[in-house]
């Protein structure tokens, strides 16, 4: 009983060291493990900042040659609508061109037709002032005549009266 007593305080120590060297191991582990998550934690987080900044970047650089490409789609798309344009609008020039030679052909025959109308009148105009004048010398010879004749007579009556004043 007394070797009892001295082994069992001694397993008992031994056991409580071989305990305690347990636990001192599950500990470090443990710290050993908390360490290693923490800086798998750490890495993950690093690995994640990095790969969102790459993302961001990425998307960055897609939002870019997006708009490149629309830029490019655009620049042809207007290129061709001013093509289009120049085009339509070659043709209403030569439209309106054409109506401007018409009208300037029209405005040409009408002022032909305008002189011809007005040298027409004025020939017109000279030969009544011509027959205007012919009826007045005809008008001023029968005038004149009939003065002549008013003339004659009334120095008839002035010799007739003249004459035979005594017989009255």
């Amino acid at each position: 009983a007394g070797l009892r007593s001295t082994v069992a305080p001694m397993a008992s120590t031994a056991a409580e060291a071989e305990l305690l060297l347990l636990q001192k191991q599950a500990l470090t582990e443990e710290e050993a493990a908390k360490a290693k998550r923490e800086l798998l934690t750490r890495f993950l987080q690093d690995k994640l900042s990095r790969e969102e900044q790459n993302s961001m970047w990425g998307l960055h650089k897609v939002h870019t040659l997006w708009r490149l490409a629309q830029r490019k789609a655009k620049d042809q798309e207007l290129r061709q609508d001013i093509e289009i344009l120049s085009q339509t609008f070659s043709r209403v020039m030569d439209c309106k061109d054409g109506v401007i030679e018409a009208l300037l052909r029209d405005l040409k025959e009408a002022e032909e037709q305008q002189n011809r109308t007005l040298l027409s009148h004025l020939h017109l105009m000279d030969q009544l002032l011509h027959l205007q004048r012919c009826r007045l010398g005809y008008l001023e010879e029968g005038f004149n005549a009939q003065v002549d004749a008013l003339k004659a007579e009334f120095e008839a009556e002035r010799c007739g009266i003249s004459g035979g004043e005594g017989e009255w």
